[in-house]
């Protein structure tokens, strides 16, 4: 494996089934690592890749991790300028590039979207972790260092990004926006919501960096539980007795079951859309040239995905 120590961007294959049928994707937050905010910092262990933890409970699985430059602190060095949105770009992007078995035409869609739509039909489930869809206050999610570093330093030695935390902070436009788009979406998935249940030390004070009703938003149909660890470590279980990897561990396994019957009938629908709104543009240009109107006509395209 690679180390935990060097940047890791792009998708990294961390764990193969010998016959794999669901890709499981961890995308790490703000300051993560595509490593690092997975491993225990005690056991130095993975629970996605160690094969005694996730690998065994989900066999027929590719276990994969995203890695993408979101430092929004960084002392003499660089930190990414990418928006929210642009990252979201590159990750679907090089998830239809590493799936590439996955076609869809989309009738007079651009070609340049379909591989969204392919991801998007393909995507059961979504497991959110400590992740702040009511925003969370600014120098929390930065933390204790650049709250202090700041202070001690010139602006020029410290680069802050503050395009991915203004993103992020309560009552952000930017974030809002992402979870209008997001609801009508919502009701074709599987969604875990969880939060942390212990305080961070920021030095100063302790306080959650997301509460959780910005991290576990009660909505229809989802689920929700509590991790009973902080922000940082809610995602690095050192083994099976970790707190909340048995809620994970188990969430995951009944999503990797349902899944391949779930997403076959998702394609078997679209693709019989497909065929419906083909056959109607075929209708639409005999119309057109047998004797009906020639031309085109007032009105947008309406599309049927």
């Amino acid at each position: 494996m690679k180390s935990t120590q060097q940047k890791i961007f792009g998708i990294t294959e961390l764990y193969s089934g010998e016959d794999p049928v669901v890709d499981i994707v961890a995308v790490h937050g703000l300051n993560g690592h595509a490593l690092r905010t997975w491993t225990s910092e005690n056991s130095q262990l993975s629970w996605l890749s160690d094969k005694d933890m996730l690998p065994k409970v989900v066999s027929n699985v590719r276990i994969l991790t995203w890695g993408y430059d979101a430092n929004v602190t960084s002392l003499l060095g660089s930190t990414s300028s990418d928006r929210i949105l642009q990252h979201a770009q590159t990750l679907v992007a090089q998830l239809e590039a590493d799936r590439s078995a996955l076609i869809y035409s989309a009738g007079r869609t651009s070609k340049r979207i379909t591989h969204l739509h392919s991801i998007f039909v393909s995507t059961h489930s979504v497991l959110f972790l400590g992740t702040p869809h009511h925003g969370s206050d600014a120098a929390k999610l930065a933390g204790a260092a650049q709250c202090t570093v700041a202070t001690l330093l010139p602006r020029k030695i410290l680069d802050t990004n503050d395009q991915l935390l203004n993103a992020l902070r309560a009552g952000s436009e930017t974030l809002q926006n992402i979870t209008d788009q997001f609801a009508p979406l919502a009701k074709n998935l599987h969604i875990y919501f969880f939060w942390e249940q212990e305080k961070t030390d920021f030095g100063y004070t302790r306080d959650y960096v997301v509460d959780e009703s910005s991290a576990a938003p009660i909505l229809d149909d989802t689920e929700r539980a509590g991790i009973p660890a902080s922000h940082t470590h809610m995602c690095k279980f050192s083994d099976k007795r970790s707190p909340g990897y048995r809620a994970v561990a188990a969430a995951l396994q009944r999503y990797v079951r349902e899944a391949p019957d779930v997403i076959e009938t998702r394609w078997r629908r679209a693709e019989e859309r497909l065929g419906e709104l083909r056959k109607a543009e075929a209708e639409e240009l005999t119309w057109r040239h047998g004797g009906g109107e020639l031309g085109s006509r007032e009105g947008g395209t309406s599309l049927i995905m």
